[in-house]
């Protein structure tokens, strides 16, 4: 059985050192919850103290309506997926899918059915008297996936389990969690710093920076409405231009170097009539090549184009000196050489913009589930 977990106003300090401040959060019965972030942000901390391996210093964990900020982590009822696989290197497969159902004193018959289903379900039943040296590293995951699942554990906890595969393995292996996560339907915390990786699964996810949740939510809407200029940046690739925001004949307009292009979705509350400076963050998809020089709209110069089948990815130095990458669907006319003089525009439905400190986005629609 699936439980929700609820964090409130954790904190976590290695004597003055303060790793996590305040974070609270809620993650929902059956969600496949990422925790994402750069090295040293917090995020394996947090996962170590939801499991009972870390202590901590302030704040309220539970399991339901459980508090488990002081229950041992063997009666947590958790399962653990590691970053190194931990699977016992003298121990079969069979013998480490079999070891947390025969610590819990099963009938022998119990232990067997268990194993054998969930090696099954991890396609590792014909490696079952293999010992790990002979196995993949992904046939080694898939062994740890199997022993942390077939206790029945309430949440299962993740630490980077896919950094040690080859990329091609790692896009294999994530589709086979998301697939089994889904068809166990088992509360799951996934630790990662690949935000791709972190896309492909998710149902959620909470990106993280010094310790402090900057926002929770779907990867669509971490995508297209980033609640800061942290997250556009670490999510995905974008382009980031300073411009001003200003107010003509009761409108709003974008104004980034020569280029203007009116608003539409200004969030009320940054609604005002007073020039204000902001930074812009634009997809390189959301960028729009214009081959005409002469065209409105910004200017620039093609400094390289690469043709990658389905697209091409152009970029460009503006006259004004940045660099921008442009992501254009690959056309039956010929590529632009290096050299090419063109103009720009910006897809102002998808464009994001922010204070000028980059803390806020300032357009509406942003979705942040932040507590």
């Amino acid at each position: 059985m699936s439980v929700g977990i609820t964090i409130k106003h954790a904190l976590k300090k290695y004597g003055e050192n303060v790793i996590i401040p305040d974070l609270s959060v809620e993650i929902k019965p059956g969600e496949f919850f990422t925790l994402l972030g750069p090295s040293g942000c917090g995020k394996t901390t947090l996962l170590r103290m939801i499991a009972g391996f870390n202590t901590i210093e302030g704040g309220d964990f539970y399991f339901g309506d459980k508090r488990i900020n002081n229950l041992d982590p063997a009666k947590r009822s958790i399962g653990m997926v590691f970053q190194n696989y931990a699977i016992f290197p003298h121990y079969t497969v069979r013998k480490n899918v079999e070891f947390g159902l025969k610590n819990r004193n099963l009938p022998k018959a119990k232990v067997k059915e268990e194993a054998d289903k969930f090696m099954k379900l991890m396609q590792i039943e014909e490696y079952a008297d293999r010992l790990p040296e002979r196995l993949s590293g992904g046939q080694q995951q898939r062994v740890a996936l199997a022993r942390a699942l077939c206790i029945s554990p309430d949440v299962l906890l993740m630490d980077e389990p896919l950094s040690n595969l080859d990329a091609k393995l790692r896009v294999e292996m994530r589709t086979v969690i998301k697939n089994i996560q889904n068809s166990v339907g088992i509360t799951c915390v996934y630790v990662t710093h690949d935000q791709e990786e972190a896309m492909a699964i998710s149902d959620r996810i909470a990106v993280m920076k010094e310790g402090v949740i900057q926002h929770i939510s779907t990867p669509k809407s971490l995508y297209q409405r980033p609640s800061n200029l942290f997250v556009a940046t670490f999510i995905g690739r974008t382009n980031v231009l300073e411009g001003k925001l200003l107010c003509k004949d009761g409108k709003n307009v974008l104004k980034v170097k020569e280029y203007e292009t009116e608003l539409h979705n200004i969030d009320e509350t940054h609604q005002s009539e007073q020039e204000q400076n902001v930074i812009i963050s634009v997809r390189p998809e959301e960028l729009l090549l214009i081959r005409d020089p002469d065209a409105p709209g910004m200017h620039g110069v093609v400094n390289d184009a690469i043709f990658l089948g389905l697209n091409t990815h152009y970029f460009v130095t503006l006259d004004s000196g940045e660099e921008v990458e442009i992501i254009q669907e690959s056309s039956i006319e010929d590529t632009l050489n290096r050299g090419a003089r063109i103009s720009l525009y910006i897809n102002t439905d998808k464009v994001n913009v922010f204070t000028a400190d980059g803390e806020k986005n300032i357009l509406s629609g942003v979705q942040n589930d932040s507590v």
